[in-house]
């Protein structure tokens, strides 16, 4: 097959990066595995470091069955901001012009956001005869929507209905729908205006539990330990991967951490990652040992704290893109056999809780969160209890060779119903 993956705000595997790939580079590396041709259609703009890797459109040759098309656009500095629209806006015009100029592939995966390229997609599908997949990984444009103040969220759902209407119609236009979770797949067929049919199913992220080499591995240790952090040394770890931004409740996190400082409790929170936040809680934080903000950090530096590690936080805010998801950050902290505390309710928080993996406390309750923590300092066999079940549920459900070989045969199967539709066979 000729498959085209269409997504932006990837980790992308660019030479010397070290990148920790996710659901598109992970699938198209399978994909060409087994011998399929790949291109991937992203941006030249790195989300998560706000900077352009390329200064025009850029295509370049990964190995021989995958190729990464890189589309200009013009980048942004807030997440939610009305240039980051302008950009996918850019980006989506791009992709429209230069795919014309390219073989027709035989199925197209494009992740919903952004809301251009999907309809970028369909479109194109439509026009070509290709059959497009939905990917719902977000659920825009509803998450802005609660991101205004209450007085003002009628007249921001008026202001969203022209995003609203992209939405459905790229999943109208979709031949199938997937989506990371079963409540995001009902979403896309919600706005499609349909039922179920064999081809819409969920897919978790998968994730790949690789070591890194020797060398990148004692590095790492180098680079935590001039942290303060040795394995078996300093109490309970806990810690937190992720941009940080306004979707995670790192505010509660952070008192709760004051709070066990000053009870005297051997418990270090380490924080990894960017983002717009980052010196307001540095300020929130102040001088306390217990909290440690080493930055963006790379895929060796992650494998090396999550062997450290006790356990892994995931205090994201229960907004509509959060409630019914399983995000991939829960899912990379089982795989490290880390019990995961959330203050997501919604299927994440019913999830760990029906396989044993985690435990949830109440989004703003640094309190409750606090005494989970106690408690674990007091008798550790829960938490091994959970990193056994972390291991296993990882193993059974979230395996990347698992999840993303099921998509490869998955994706041949659309194909194969989507030709027998069109022959009449």
């Amino acid at each position: 097959m000729r498959v085209w993956l269409v997504t932006v705000g990837e980790p992308l595997p660019l030479p010397g990066t070290g990148a920790r790939l996710l659901r598109a580079g992970l699938l198209g590396q399978m994909l060409a595995r087994r011998g399929h041709q790949v291109v991937w259609w992203t941006s030249t703009f790195d989300h998560w470091q706000k900077r352009h890797l390329y200064p025009s459109d850029t295509v370049l040759r990964l190995q021989d069955e995958i190729s990464l098309h890189l589309l200009h656009g013009r980048g942004y500095r807030h997440n939610i901001s009305i240039r980051r629209i302008l950009d996918h806006i850019r980006v989506a015009g791009r992709f429209s012009t230069l795919a014309e100029v390219e073989s027709v592939p035989d199925v197209i995966l494009c992740s919903l956001p952004t809301l251009e390229l999907a309809l970028a997609s369909t479109r194109y599908g439509k026009r070509h005869g290709v059959p497009v997949v939905i990917d719902v990984r977000d659920l825009w444009p509803d998450i802005f929507q609660e991101f205004a103040p209450h007085w003002a969220r009628g007249l921001a759902r008026y202001a969203l209905a022209p995003m609203r209407g992209q939405a459905m119609r790229a999943c109208v236009d979709a031949y199938a729908i997937t989506g990371n979770s079963p409540p995001f797949v009902e979403w896309g067929l919600r706005n499609a205006g349909r039922v179920a049919t064999r081809l819409d199913r969920p897919f978790p992220f998968g994730y790949l539990a690789q070591a890194p080499a020797e060398q990148d591995r004692e590095a790492a240790v180098r680079f935590w330990k001039g942290h303060g952090l040795v394995a078996g040394q300093g109490g309970l770890i806990a810690c937190f991967f992720g941009t940080l931004g306004h979707q995670f409740d790192l505010e509660t996190v952070l008192d709760a951490a004051l709070l066990l400082e000053s009870e005297g409790h051997a418990v270090r929170f380490v924080l990894c990652g960017i983002g717009e936040r980052l010196e307001a809680l540095k300020t929130r934080a102040g001088t306390s040992r217990a909290v440690v903000f080493p930055g963006w950090v790379d895929r060796a530096q992650i494998h090396a704290l999550m062997g450290m590690a006790d356990v892994g936080l995931a205090p994201y805010r229960n907004h509509a893109g959060f409630v019914g998801n399983m995000p991939n950050k829960p899912i990379e902290y089982l795989a490290g056999g880390l019990p995961v505390l959330t203050s997501l309710g919604g299927y994440l928080g019913g999830f760990l809780a029906s396989h044993g993996c985690g435990m949830s406390y109440p989004e703003g309750n640094a309190l409750a969160l606090r005494d989970i923590f106690v408690r674990f300092c007091e008798n550790s066999q829960p938490l091994a209890d959970m990193s056994s079940n972390a291991r296993r549920v990882f193993a059974q459900q979230f395996d990347a060779d698992k999840v993303y070989g099921g998509m490869c045969d998955y994706l041949s199967e659309v194909v194969a119903a989507y030709r027998a539709a069109s022959t009449g066979i």
